[in-house]
């Protein structure tokens, strides 16, 4: 029988993203869906929309390339269905609809900009519910480019979803407000006094590469204590990005943005007094893929 395929784009701050998953049969050791590629381009949208308000020409050129490509990639492997997500840096830009209007005309991709809300519930909605235990409290945190996602899951029910303008491309150029740092604080501190104690499932590529560094872990687990998150982060603080490069053998786009994306975790983890983080590679993505099974296999049961 013929495997079907899914795809989905994920057009960040940082970086973009494609990602291929295959659809297993019912009982497969693999489990229901499996990464057949993903590749990662650091183009860095959100250095242009959160200083000059629009993405400039040469980074819109290389997003049109890159979609061109994508849909090459996309035909090669026979993908049913797809799905192509635009967040915060397109949300900002003044010019994100128009250039996504380009890339449909002149590569049939269709890009959603999709809203910080929205966001928040697709990276929830990432079937992650085997990582919860009965009675205990969740944050599951998603830290991007441009956003955090912050979703709060309590007896397995979604009761709060928020998203703030506080991500790693937006703090490196300086761009994040004093207010939504402070709206970030006092929602926590909240969320913390009702639903204490709150145990965190961290989401991106930052978390799980700060998972590998660290040295205290359980491996076993997927957690990384706060303890060692803060040890890890003053090492690397403390080193220019051409070090963290050298001695942590980091790419260039991830030495630069993983210190402001360690201090965002600390910084939740901290309000609302967690133990540590359990770091799942899972991210927007796989809940793209997730919901695009989901609605085909709904289609297809009607």
């Amino acid at each position: 029988m013929k495997k079907v395929n899914y795809a989905a784009i994920d057009i960040g701050s940082n970086a973009v993203r494609l990602l291929i998953k295959c659809v297993n049969e019912e009982g497969s050791p693999e489990g229901l869906l499996s990464k057949i590629l993903l590749i990662r381009i650091p183009l860095r949208l959100g250095e242009d929309a959160f200083t000059t308000g629009e993405i400039s020409e040469g980074k819109a050129n290389k997003l049109m390339r890159l979609m061109k490509a994508y849909r090459q990639l996309m035909k090669i492997y026979e993908v049913a269905d797809y799905r192509a997500c635009a967040t915060s840096a397109m949300r900002d830009a003044h010019n994100g609809k128009a250039i996504t209007q380009k890339i449909e005309k002149k590569t049939g991709i269709r890009i959603e900009i999709i809203g910080g809300q929205e966001e928040a519930h697709i990276v929830y909605d990432n079937h992650i519910e085997q990582l919860f235990e009965p009675g205990k409290n969740y944050l599951y945190v998603d830290v991007g480019g441009g956003s955090t996602e912050i979703n709060l899951i309590s007896e397995g029910e979604l009761k709060s979803s928020r998203s703030y303008n506080i991500g790693t491309i937006r703090m490196l150029s300086g761009m994040v407000k004093e207010e939504e740092k402070e709206q970030m604080r006092t929602d926590l501190e909240a969320l913390a006094k009702e639903y204490a104690p709150i145990h965190i499932i961290g989401s991106g590529g930052n978390i799980n590469k700060l998972f590998r560094l660290a040295d205290k872990k359980d491996k076993k687990q997927s957690f990384l204590p706060l303890s060692s998150l803060q040890e890890t982060y003053e090492i690397l603080k403390n080193l220019s990005k051409e070090q963290r490069i050298k001695q942590f053998k980091l790419k260039p786009d991830r030495a630069d943005v993983i210190v402001p994306a360690s201090e965002i975790f600390l910084e939740v983890a901290t309000r609302v007094q967690a133990e540590g983080i359990i770091v799942p590679t899972i991210g927007l993505s796989d809940g793209i893929i997730d919901s695009l099974y989901t609605k085909n296999r709904q289609q297809s049961n009607k």
